[in-house]
């Protein structure tokens, strides 16, 4: 286990949180020390909840550990039951409680609760956040769901969405209007929005849609072996991965593939005069496996960028992702260190980066544009508004918020271009039409964009202006490698006719 100060999961145990939130009618007894109780936050300040998890923990003290903390869990148990009247608990222990090796789920094997008790082995320091949501649904299911007679319409589970989940609501909403277009129903949704007794009735449907591997395919492979229900393969994020989605159901279901791709605007905007800029782009991009697979794809064979480099932070999607990044003719980064990642970035030096909110705050620092494609996410990836990520709607949002970063890093560019300008310096004032003068700053001297050391070669005024020109997503390559030419070549002061040298060096 390691700590960090920002990290990519949780420990496996908020991970089984983020199925017990999504879910009605569930609780989840946590034997956990005081402290632990943070991850209440994580649901009610990030993803906006208006209540708080179906969570009870124990949390015990320092004090409690040379008493009998067994039987602090067996009240807490007895307690979240009396007051919260369940259809079925989960329970298990936290990372630090792991340790003092209490067994939770024996214990609640030994009490007559007139409910499902489900007991989860999460190991705290093997395994992280993905891998404990993947667990949890799965004992989740395979303690309540049966084989039964299928649903007379062709029907079947959504599986996978979790709370805390990247855009998880509103995949839901546009994969079932999907998959209702072709005569298809939902049978259940889960873990988001089902209950316990929904869950005994996932084997009534004739298929399911996985939606997240992360979370969900332990389950799925599950129910495909003992409920004889096949799953999809393909995730529909993008315009591609849409239309190969609607194929495949087609050919598990024998119903005939239809997808309404009316409201679609990114195949056209893509192709436009206005968007043509954007065609080559070098990005990288990091996150879960499944999101940045989905997002290679729609970045190169839908948005026209270059893939210069991919990872994921969850290890158990290392293989694919591998597999896939030959394909790209990359290599793939398999890290939960953002340390590295961002080292990674600062190497490739791309254009873009499509990411998680850590590589968000790394283009920040790095001036690279970022756009979010993969939780973890903060508070500002939890709109309001319908905002998917699947199908054709999620296909305009992805184009929105890939491009939106371009363009103002296009336009951020053009305002250094354009800093000398009487109308865009910055003793200007907000508007040259606004007749107000603006007071000259103190001091108008550009901060240097690097730290020089003292034995390295000085930029002269004007190469410091024709450097600025440069556009600032690969500014700092070019001052780096304009320096490293001086020194190879033993100039002591770098002129314009130094930068472009070093250019032409470099080109070769």
């Amino acid at each position: 286990m390691k700590l960090t100060v920002w990290t990519y999961e949780g420990p496996p145990h908020v991970g089984a949180m983020r199925v017990a939130t999504g879910m009605k009618g569930l609780h989840y007894v946590l034997h956990a020390p005081q402290g632990d109780t943070y991850a209440d936050l994580l649901f009610t300040m990030i993803e906006r909840r208006d209540h708080r998890p179906p969570v009870t923990y124990t949390t015990f003290q320092a004090r409690d550990l040379g008493s009998d903390t067994a039987n602090l869990f067996k009240t807490s148990l007895l307690d979240a039951y009396e007051r919260f009247k369940p259809e079925a608990l989960i329970v298990g222990a936290s990372c630090t409680a792991e340790l003092i090796q209490d067994d939770p789920g024996g214990m609640a094997e030994t009490m007559d609760i007139p409910v499902p008790v489900i007991p989860l082995e999460l190991p705290s320091y093997q395994r992280k956040e993905n891998f404990g949501a993947d667990e949890t649904f799965f004992q989740i299911v395979r303690a309540l769901a049966k084989p039964m007679e299928r649903t007379a319409q062709i029907s079947c589970n959504l599986i996978g969405p979790t709370a805390l989940g990247f855009r998880h609501r509103d995949d839901i909403t546009e994969l079932t209007s999907l998959l209702s277009d072709m005569g298809i129903s939902v049978n259940v949704v889960a873990p988001m929005t089902s209950s316990p007794t929904d869950i005994k009735r996932m084997g009534a449907a004739h298929f399911n849609v996985l939606m997240y591997p992360e979370t969900a395919e332990t389950a799925a492979r599950w129910m495909e072996r003992e409920l004889g229900q096949p799953f999809t393969k393909i995730v529909p994020i993008g315009v591609g991965a849409t239309r190969d989605f609607v194929k495949e159901v087609a050919e598990i279901t024998g119903v005939k593939p239809y997808l309404d791709d009316s409201r679609l605007r990114l195949p056209w905007y893509s192709k436009s005069v206005d968007s043509t800029y954007l065609t080559g782009k070098r990005v990288f991009l990091f996150g879960d496996g499944t999101h940045v697979a989905t997002a290679a794809r729609i970045a190169r064979d839908e948005m026209g960028f270059e893939v210069v480099g991919m990872g994921c932070y969850n290890r158990e999607m290392a293989r694919p992702l591998r597999a896939l990044a030959k394909e790209y003719g990359v290599e793939a980064l398999i890290s939960d260190d953002y340390l590295e990642v961002e080292r990674v970035i600062e190497a490739l030096q791309p254009e873009m980066i499509l990411g998680t909110q850590m590589e968000r705050h790394i283009g920040k620092r790095l001036g690279i544009p970022c756009a979010v494609i993969s939780a973890p996410v903060h508070v500002q990836d939890f709109p309001a508004r319908y905002s998917p990520q699947m199908g054709i709607e999620g296909a305009n949002v992805i184009f929105d918020t890939w491009v939106h970063p371009l363009v103002m890093g296009l336009e951020e560019h053009l305002l250094h271009m354009f800093r000398d300008d009487f109308e865009f310096n910055d003793a200007a004032g907000p508007s040259h039409h606004g007749g107000h003068a603006a007071k000259p700053a103190a001091d108008q001297t550009p901060a240097p964009e690097t730290n020089t050391p003292v034995d390295a070669a000085i930029w002269l005024e004007a190469a410091e202006k024709e450097l600025k020109k440069i556009p600032f997503f690969v500014r700092g390559k070019a001052r780096r490698n304009t320096e490293t030419y001086a020194s190879l070549k033993g100039v002591s002061e770098i002129s314009v006719d130094t930068l472009y040298e070093a250019k032409a060096h470099y080109a070769r």
